[in-house]
């Protein structure tokens, strides 16, 4: 790892604790152990104030420090070293290939000059790296070469976030990177052979994200504009509710009367499509490789019966990801709350993994 993005994407020992910040919610995963070995110790979820994130962009950070802070108390963490990510709109990602025989003064120079070519903010403005990932699948002579940045504002935002709450920021990592590295551990868990594609849909509040895998490479990203806060909307609007009652479903709630057929079902169907259009995306790529299994992660995949009617409706197999699924519970751990929440902490598990790298 080269230039600026070990400050993004840094390496450390753990104990790490990972903190995935949405526009909903924070979710903070703790693990501890070694090797195959890893044990949770410690996970939460904390509502956000409305309009405290925005696209991957956070506002003010006192109010997300807040959460922060609260979510940390509750749910034990001990870690005082921290990985979190960028997405959205505050960061951009490209594969670039480039000659095998490049020295690294060569491919440092050379990432420079492409970086121009996708970076639309002046280069001072911006944290820049890249990872060689090796000889490209399609053609042995060149380099496959990922390249990330984000302003360098997002990265310093969140660093700020993380000193208010009393954390030292360790890892700034890419949030579509975390998924894949929680997947890395789901392959290992459940037996997958590298040369299976999976797809990963993350499901967040206002937007969600299309990752194809292949071994432990990321093939394809895009994200989508919807995501879970369409459903909640719909609640405010049809019983009168204020934000936070209607999400009545993220804390194992009773729904109201009629609600199944008259709100869930219309939503779970248009969230269907939704979905069925971003596989169609993928499909029409260049990157295309047929899928074997479909993964939904994130708040959104807790909706009731969605992987069941999604895989049905797309013909492709479909399940809940969860990377905690084989990993060992510190006794401290409450099973029950876990169960509710494992698909949202896909992203917090990813980054709390780079304490292992």
């Amino acid at each position: 790892m080269n230039g600026i993005l070990g400050k993004l994407l840094g390496k450390g020992p753990p104990p790490l604790v990972g903190v995935d910040i949405g526009t909903s919610s924070i979710k903070v995963v703790q693990l501890a152990g070694s090797g195959d070995a890893v044990r949770l110790e410690a996970f939460g979820v904390e509502p956000l104030p409305d309009n405290a994130v925005s696209e991957g962009v956070i506002g003010e950070p006192e109010p997300v420090a807040a959460a922060l802070r609260q979510v940390i108390k509750r749910a034990g963490v001990t870690a005082k070293r921290c990985a979190m990510a960028v997405s959205g709109s505050a960061v951009i990602t490209k594969m670039i290939n480039l000659p095998d025989d490049l020295s690294e003064d060569d491919i440092e120079a050379q990432i420079e000059v492409e970086a121009g070519h996708y970076i639309p903010y002046p280069r001072e403005e911006v944290s820049l790296d890249f990872e060689v990932l090796g000889p490209s699948p399609r053609n042995a002579d060149l380099l496959e070469i990922l390249l990330a940045a984000s302003k360098t504002e997002h990265v310093d935002m969140r660093r700020e976030v993380a000193d208010l709450a009393g954390l030292t920021i360790q890892v700034v990592d890419v949030e579509s990177f975390a998924v894949s590295n929680a997947f890395d551990l789901v392959r290992q868990q459940s037996g997958i052979d590298e040369s299976e594609t999976l797809a990963v849909l993350n499901i967040g509040a206002v937007s969600s994200t299309m990752i194809v895998l292949r071994g432990n490479r990321s093939i394809y990203s895009r994200e989508h504009s919807f995501g879970g806060n369409l459903l909640v909307e719909e609640c405010m609007r049809r019983y009168g509710m204020d934000a936070n009652q209607a999400r009545f479903l993220q804390r194992g709630e009773a729904p109201p009367a009629g609600f199944e057929d008259e709100v869930l079902e219309p939503f779970r169907q248009n969230i269907i499509q939704q979905i069925s259009r971003a596989l169609q995306f993928y499909a029409s790529s260049s990157d295309y490789m047929s899928l074997g299994t479909l993964y939904l992660t994130g708040g959104g995949a807790l909706i009731p019966g969605l992987a069941e009617a999604l895989g049905d409706e797309v013909g492709i197999s479909t399940e809940l990801g969860d990377p905690l699924k084989s990993m060992r519970l510190s006794p401290r751990i409450n099973a029950r709350q876990l169960d509710q929440v494992r698909p949202a902490l896909t992203i917090a598990t990813g980054l709390a993994l780079r304490g292992f790298d």
